[in-house]
């Protein structure tokens, strides 16, 4: 069937003001001003009330911590006392049960927010939860949105010199079995494919330096890509300067991770030559700025990493250290933190934008979306102009960005509606929102 995506009011893309065709689910046409479609269309959507983005592209995100939002044992701290205050209440409460809870209300926000692809970063793996990946892809695949499920890991706890206990931990041969297992179940490169997997050794204080470099052996293996957090806080220098006599880079670089297969979640703390080293290696790294706003973690340097060929995306993050998982509004985050860091000229609307879709597909190792273009994937988020806070307003694109968005009222992936009218069409918003209410209760319970 060929559709005609008709007539918006406004489409980040050149070239398509009249709207674009979707065949197969996939972009064939780009419909320009004045224009019809080359050749007939079985039917055709109505968008003269819809601004149009590509899907946003998540890159970073720990959906179990949708379960501790706003956690009292955790809020007004920086990243290192706010993972020793958590840590041992995910240990005793992440189970399969609340793990799925906490996959898909945090899979179902982001698709509210006009996401169609994303990544997570789940390194927690307490006894019991040894088939997190395998929930995660059911999930996904009931939602029906793409995800890069990383099979993250920590296998260095606070008796060996790393932050997390004993209990969120696991030997090297249990994490490298699993992550041939489930690379070998669920990794797909093929175009348009909804599910790949990245490796994801957790940080450099709670993984080995073996356990660095076996990842990359199988990254190469099965052709997938790797990830990790760096250089998010000053506390994080101070402990590799202690614990491996450099910086994180320098370890990175000792770890055999400076190489295209890798994007890095936060990259604030680099040195000019640092900056240019991840840009010659062709490393990318996910920005995320409301958690390194909630956590005053600092700034990310993303003019200089882009300048230097460093691919940059965007991430939510923990919902528990950003307190939601909207990644529309993490565009408009996006933009004020880096105005505050540069100025109102060189950072607009379009930057953030790219940083979401394209930056973020690149991020991620995909071609095949992250743009409204001929070829590309048909996914895309489709806004109202409605609400009170756009009246007003002169440029659509802007607007979404200026006057706040936060949720999508249609969104497609590969050329289906996954959201209409603002809810998702495969999920109950108001019972999931109950029952991961509950799940989350017993996350309190210590401190009753």
């Amino acid at each position: 069937m060929r559709l005609w995506i008709k007539d918006p009011i406004a489409i980040l893309a050149e070239g398509a003001e009249r709207g674009v065709v979707v065949e197969d689910g996939v972009i064939i046409e780009l419909v320009a001003r004045g224009k019809e479609p080359a050749r007939p269309v079985d039917q055709t959507f109505d968008a003269s009330n819809h601004v149009i983005t590509p899907g946003l592209v998540n890159t970073h995100h720990h959906f179990f911590q949708t379960l501790t939002r706003a956690h009292p044992a955790a809020i007004n701290k920086e990243l290192f006392p706010w993972l020793t205050s958590l840590y041992p209440i995910w240990a005793r409460n992440v189970t399969p049960e609340t793990f799925r809870m906490a996959t898909r209300l945090a899979l179902t926000e982001l698709l509210m927010s006009g996401c169609t692809a994303a990544a997570d970063h789940h390194y927690l793996f307490p006894a019991g939860l040894d088939e997190a990946v395998d929930i995660q892809v059911e999930e996904a695949t009931r939602i029906g949105i793409r995800m890069t499920v990383t099979r993250g890991s920590m296998n260095l706890s606070e008796k060996d010199g790393g932050l997390p206990p004993d209990s969120v931990v696991q030997d090297e041969d249990t994490i490298l079995a699993d992550c041939e297992r489930v690379l070998s179940r669920y990794h797909d490169t093929s175009e348009g494919s909804f599910i790949q997997v990245a490796l994801a050794p957790c940080a450099p204080f709670t993984v080995t330096k073996r356990l660095m470099r076996d990842s990359v052996a199988l990254a190469e293996k099965y052709d997938c890509r790797l990830h990790t957090h760096l250089g998010e806080t000053k506390d994080e220098d101070d402990y590799c300067e202690h614990h491996f006599n450099c910086r994180p880079v320098d370890y990175l670089e000792e770890c055999g991770w400076l190489n295209e297969r890798v994007w890095l979640a936060h990259g604030i703390h680099f040195t000019d030559d640092e900056v240019k080293r991840l840009g010659h290696a062709c490393v990318g790294v996910c920005h995320c700025p409301t958690s390194n706003m909630v956590l005053a973690s600092g700034q990310c340097r993303t003019k200089e990493l882009e300048a230097a060929g460093v691919t940059v995306g965007l991430g939510v993050d923990g919902s528990a250290s950003n307190d939601n998982s909207n990644l529309m509004e993490g565009v408009r985050h996006a933009l004020m933190i880096n105005r505050l860091t540069y100025d109102a000229a060189s950072v607009t609307h379009f930057d953030v934008f790219r940083w979401a879709t394209e930056g973020s597909a690149k991020c991620l190792g995909r071609d095949d979306i992250g743009a409204v273009a001929v070829g590309k994937q048909a996914d895309m988020a489709f806004y109202t102009l409605d609400e009170l806070r756009f009246s007003g307003s002169g440029d659509p694109l802007a607007a979404l960005v200026l006057c706040g968005a936060h949720r999508a009222d249609r969104v497609m992936i590969a050329g289906a509606w996954k959201v209409m009218n603002g809810l998702p069409v495969h999920i109950d918003v108001g019972r999931l929102r109950y029952e991961h209410g509950e799940a989350a209760k017993r996350f309190l319970e210590s401190l009753q």
